[in-house]
């Protein structure tokens, strides 16, 4: 039986590793259910998430990586006031800090569909759909994930990045959409391993601040649209 309630949790502030964990219990909890299904021959419900969180300075290597697209040494690393995860997700390096949404959803896709790349583009269209009623033009970017301004010219540059883990088709980690974010953190790095292409936000595009959680609230908005889920407050 499919289930398409989603239980949605704003943690607010919290470290990058006690977030990962945290996910990583609801995932194994989730994989854990569809073997007992599968051994006891039942359809118990499996259960979906969905997690807001905004994390201190820290830098994330996916686990297809490269280090040297970090661009700090530890002492460095420390006078930033950021720190450093190598994470089971795909993709490359990115930046996580205050003033950036981040989105987790750790969903069972069974219970929508069994196709990873759809999820990745309603992930994506989630976000350029909200940044659509900010005036921004966003789109997808041929052969990378995330979110793009200006693709195919000499200004492309990133508003939102993505990077993903799934495991009997359950998910996990996800998404990172730059508000006020201060975007001198990502010249640590080379953004996604993508030499040559800059990062945005919303902040650097409109000339001002923006209210956090009026764009969270779109954003669940257009999930809600797309997966056709409905979503339960914890």
């Amino acid at each position: 039986m499919k289930n398409k309630l989603v239980t949605y949790q704003n943690i607010g502030k919290k470290g990058y590793k006690e977030t990962w964990d945290y996910q990583d219990q609801l995932f194994q909890e989730i994989i854990q259910s569809k073997m007992d299904n599968r051994k006891n021959n039942t359809e118990k419900p499996t259960k979906n998430y969905f997690l807001f969180v905004e994390h201190p300075h820290v830098y994330t290597l996916g686990k297809s990586g490269d280090i040297s697209n970090l661009l700090l040494n530890e002492k460095q690393l420390e006078a930033k006031g950021a720190t450093f995860y190598k994470s089971n997700r795909g993709g490359d390096i990115t930046y996580h800090g205050p003033g950036q949404i981040v989105g987790y959803p750790i969903i069972d896709l069974d219970n929508f569909f069994t196709d990873i790349h759809k999820y990745l583009r309603f992930l994506e269209e989630a976000v350029i759909l909200t940044l659509a009623e900010y005036g921004i033009k966003s789109e997808r970017s041929s052969g990378e994930t995330g979110v793009w301004l200006d693709v195919g010219t000499p200004f492309a540059r990133k508003i939102c990045a993505m990077g993903v883990r799934s495991s009997r088709w359950v998910t996990m980690h996800g998404f990172a959409l730059n508000v006020n974010v201060d975007l001198g953190y990502f010249d640590n790095i080379i953004p996604c391993g993508i030499k040559g292409k800059a990062v945005t936000s919303m902040e650097a595009e409109l000339g001002r601040k923006l209210d956090i959680k009026e764009i969270q609230e779109k954003i669940l908005h257009h999930l809600g649209q797309l997966f056709e889920w409905e979503l339960i407050e914890s």
